[in-house]
Order: structure tokens, then C-alpha cells, then sequence
């Protein structure tokens, strides 16, 4: 990464970081007060935001009508079951008696009441930080490969070589751009307080002022490029606990993401491409449920508590599947969580993940194809790379074998608030063939564990409001199968064809809205209700 990107980088951290401080952590009755509280339920028509339409939805077309539960799986990194604006809507095994440490329901899950966490053992240790799935391969294969050459290798060995080829790629490539951050991030938090040392003994104080700076820009010239360095920190009420927040970040890469000697797995101890074992623990909190907790806010905080947030779905029930670490989730775990929502009656199946690689995707492909099989619509985050995916791979994907595309499987991606240059999130995947829809994912209110509340940008919280969307029509229209409720969700989206945005990823490169997705619209509960009453008749 070059120097300036990592600036900018460090920049946007900074304004992020002095937003969180502003909205972090607020109370059910703080979060109603700021104007991003609930904009993802509002309608482009109604209120000129250009939110997913569920207000509209519930107000104008369900008031008179009764809905049957939904489940919803979310395969995440944690959910805090216990908050007070989703604990009502959690998923109960009723076959399975609490805390008594049997298999009651024999299906391999000792008091699996809410799901079950596929990154943990039996001792009830669970994994936090893990690898990259770049890291678990390079590694595993690097003794082998690292001295020989193609043609010394058999046809079996071909296919493994290539695949350590590109993970080395993108490791060797990672690694140095995780070392020229850290070694950025010295200078910057270096410079700063060089320059703020400068200003305060010129000032004579401490606590350096606006008017500080303006006052010495005037009479001490010399110091011109330590105040311009300084003004914005000072005016937005930086301080040096922004480094502090930056160096987690790049020390995860470094410690944990991109760290060979890292084995955090040794825990569990089982074979990568062995389904049939059985692991994990109960605990779908875990050490972190900060992402999972966020993204089954948005399908199902309870809206009529008058707490919090209100989530897309009344009657819905969240099963808790603990699978993404703090690092690339495994192939192996993802698929058993697919099994088990299919097997415990998830209609839905919400997945905010993704990776570069996957090297045993077949486990995956399986366990997609099995859902299909018992009609589960599966819903997934394009991701937040700014890419085109129609040429960049991203994992899990629809693309089964590289032989045809999974028709059960929905790809979504981010959109703001406002229908402007920017309304393509500009970190949002997109693609024509291989992203399907947009949906609402920049400044996001919803969950946070201890019953808190917070805001997110992301593809991740964009793929929830579909899930909730799907999961309202579902509720309301339960015999539709999962062909019919994906045909809904994209007929109806609202499709803004010859909108000009910003490319995602691009610097100020426009392009037409609906060469970003197959539908070029964001969903729209109001519309795809109003679809499934006219199929319904």
C-alpha cells in the first residue's frame, strides 16, 4: 500500500473513530435522538430516504393481517442472545433441555437451546483471532512446494501447487503492507506529537485551542506546518487514544491475521475436511458478539417495545450460529452451520462473511446444495472491497463446482441514504452477473452486545435487510417456496437503471446504478409484499 493511501487510511479511522465516540454504546432512548435511528425501514417515496420500505410496509399493507413465524439463521461471529431488544425473538430448541449436559434431541449438539458454536471445544474454550485463509494455506503447503517447480509435481499435486501459488501471492503481498502500516503509523503518531509539543510550548499550555492556532498562525510563522498538520485534530477533539485504536488494528494483521506460527485451532484439533466430526459448545456469544448481534438487530429488534431499534420482522426467531473468528472463517464450520440451520427449521439462512480463497469449497458447495434440496434461500454480503466480483473471486459463492450457479442464493450490496453520486456505498462489491440486489448498508443503526446500540457501515448489515425482507413476505405468505420468495425480492426492488453514482472502489469514476447489480435497485419490502399479495390471488 503506498504511503498516502495509509495517511488516508489513518484519516478515515480518525473521523470514524471521533463519530463511534459520539454514538457508541448509546441507550434504547439516546439512539432514537440521532438522525441515522431507523432510516434503513424508511421509503424513497415517502420520506426521500431511500431506505428498504418497512414502515411503509407494515402501516399501509399488514395492519389488518396475521403472520406466521419465521426462522432465521445468522452465521456469524456471536450473538448476545440476552439483549433487551432481541432476546425475545431468539430461537428456542424445545427439543433440548437446558443445561443438563445430555444430547437430548440426539442430533450431536449437547444443549445446543439457541445454536451452537462451531469455533470452540467441549472445555468451553473458544477461539477469538484467527488466521487468513491465505495464512492457513501458504503454511500448510509451503514446506512441501516452496523448492520445487510445476513439472516435478503429479496431476494430483497440480491443482494444490496452484492454490499455494496464489496464497503466497496475496500473503507475501498482505504481510508487506501490514509491516509499511505499522511502520506508518510510527511516523504519523511520531509527527503528531512532535507538532503538538511544538504548538503547546509555543502556546505556553497544555491543551491546544482553535484559537491557539489561529493566534500563532498569525504571529509564528515557523510553526505553519505543525498547525496545519494539527487544525482538524484540534477542531474534531482528537486525541492520542485514536493510535492506541489504529495499532490494534495493525497488530491483529500482524499477530494474528498474517502470523504462521499463530495455531489458534489446536483447541479443537479436528481434520479441516472431516464434516461428520463433532465440536464446538453452546456458548454463541463467545469471547465477541459485537458483528453477529448488530447484523440480527436489523432483522429482528423487537419493534414494538418501544426500546432500541426496530428490526424488519415481527414474528421471526433467530438461531444463533457462532462460525466467523476475528480472521477467515472455515470452510469446514460454515458448511456444518448450514446443516444445522436447514436441520432446526431455518427458512432463511443470513451469511456476513466472506474470504479470497477457499480451499475445500466443495464442503461448502455441498452443504448449499443441501439447503437447496430442503428449500432454504440463503442470503450473503457481497463484501466490502470495492470490487467488481463478476472478475474478482469472493467466497462462499453461487458458483457450484465452476459448473452453474445456485439459484437459492441471493448476493447483496451496499447503498446510502441519500440518491446522489454517492448513493453506491464506495466499498460495496458489486458485479452484474454476481451481485443480485442493493440494500441499505452505509451508517446503520442496530445492536450491540450488553444491550447497547451502534453504528456500522457495511455489506454485512446490507445482507440482513434482505434476510428481514424476505423473512416479512415469508411471514405473511409462508407457502411461497425459496424460488418463488428470491423472484419476489427482485422483481420488486426499486430500480434506478440510469442513476449515475460513483464506481465503488474508483475515485470519482461514475457509471449507471443498474450496471451494479442484476436487478440496479434496492430492496423494497412494500413492493415485494405487494407482489406476493397479486401472486397470491
Amino acid at each position: 500500500m503506498k504511503k498516502i493511501l495509509v495517511i488516508l487510511t489513518i484519516y478515515f479511522f480518525v473521523a470514524n473513530y471521533l463519530f463511534a465516540q459520539n454514538n457508541n454504546n448509546s441507550t434504547s432512548n439516546e439512539v432514537k435522538k440521532d438522525k441515522y435511528f431507523d432510516w434503513f425501514n424508511k421509503s424513497p417515496i415517502d420520506d426521500f430516504i431511500y431506505g428498504a420500505e418497512v414502515n411503509k410496509a407494515y402501516e399501509q399493507l399488514l395492519q389488518s393481517k396475521e403472520s406466521t413465524t419465521v426462522i432465521v439463521a445468522v452465521i456469524d461471529g456471536g450473538i448476545d442472545v440476552n439483549h433487551e431488544d432481541l432476546k425475545d425473538n431468539i430461537w428456542i430448541n424445545q427439543d433440548e433441555i437446558p443445561d443438563n449436559g445430555i444430547d437430548d434431541d440426539y442430533n450431536g449438539y449437547v444443549d445446543d437451546i439457541n445454536g451452537w458454536n462451531f469455533i470452540g471445544n467441549s472445555k468451553g474454550e473458544n477461539i477469538s483471532y484467527e488466521n487468513l485463509e491465505i495464512t492457513r494455506i501458504y503454511k500448510q503447503n509451503k514446506d512441501k512446494f516452496e523448492n520445487v517447480k510445476s513439472n516435478q509435481l503429479s496431476d494430483s499435486e497440480k491443482e494444490t501447487y496452484k492454490l499455494y501459488l496464489d496464497a503466497k501471492k496475496r500473503y507475501e503481498k498482505a504481510l508487506k503492507e501490514a509491516n509499511k502500516n505499522k511502520e506508518y503509523l510510527e511516523n504519523f503518531k511520531r509527527n503528531y506529537n512532535s507538532s503538538y509539543d511544538n504548538i503547546a510550548k509555543a502556546a505556553k499550555k497544555e491543551v491546544i485551542t482553535l484559537r491557539d492556532l489561529d493566534s500563532l498562525k498569525i504571529h509564528n510563522k515557523e510553526l505553519k506546518k505543525d498547525i496545519k498538520f494539527q487544525y482538524n485534530f484540534v477542531k474534531y477533539g482528537f486525541n492520542e487514544e485514536i493510535f492506541d485504536e489504529f495499532e490494534v488494528y495493525v497488530n491483529e494483521e500482524l499477530n494474528y491475521h498474517l502470523n504462521i506460527d499463530f495455531n489458534p485451532r489446536d483447541i479443537i484439533g479436528d481434520n479441516p475436511t472431516d464434516i461428520e466430526e463433532s465440536y464446538g459448545n453452546n456458548n454463541v456469544y463467545g469471547p465477541e458478539a459485537d458483528h453477529g448481534t448488530f447484523v440480527a438487530g436489523i432483522i429482528a429488534a423487537n419493534r414494538n417495545n418501544e426500546k432500541g431499534i426496530k428490526g424488519i420482522v415481527e414474528n421471526v426467531k433467530i438461531i444463533a450460529l457462532k462460525a466467523v473468528p476475528n480472521g477467515d472463517e472455515r470452510d469446514k464450520d460454515i458448511a456444518k452451520a448450514i446443516r444445522y440451520a436447514v436441520d432446526n427449521g431455518a427458512r432463511i439462512i443470513n451469511m456476513s462473511f466472506g474470504k479470497e480463497l477457499s480451499p475445500y469449497k466443495y464442503l461448502v458447495d455441498e452443504a448449499i446444495l443441501y439447503a437447496q434440496k430442503k428449500g432454504v434461500l440463503i442470503i450473503h454480503a457481497a463484501g466490502n472491497d470495492g470490487n467488481n466480483i463478476d472478475k474478482v473471486k469472493q467466497f462462499p459463492t453461487p458458483n457450484i463446482n465452476g459448473e452453474f450457479k445456485i439459484d437459492n442464493y441471493i448476493s447483496v450490496g451496499a447503498s446510502a441514504m441519500n440518491h446522489d453520486l454517492k448513493f453506491a456505498a464506495n466499498f460495496s462489491n458489486y458485479g452484474k452477473e454476481m451481485v443480485d440486489i442493493f440494500a441499505p448498508g452505509v451508517r446503520i443503526k442496530s445492536l450491540a452486545p450488553e444491550s447497547n446500540y451502534d453504528i456500522a457501515d457495511g455489506t454485512s448489515f446490507s445482507s440482513p435487510i434482505v434476510s428481514g425482507v424476505a423473512a416479512l413476505v415469508l411471514s405473511y405468505y409462508p407457502d411461497l417456496n425459496y424460488k418463488e420468495l428470491k423472484d419476489i425480492l427482485l422483481k420488486s426492488a426499486i430500480t434506478y437503471p440510469d442513476h449515475l453514482v460513483y464506481k465503488p472502489g474508483a475515485k470519482k469514476k461514475k457509471v449507471e446504478f443498474g450496471e451494479l447489480s442484476v436487478t440496479g435497485g434496492i430492496v423494497s419490502a412494500y413492493q415485494a409484499l405487494n407482489l406476493a399479495e397479486k401472486l397470491n390471488k
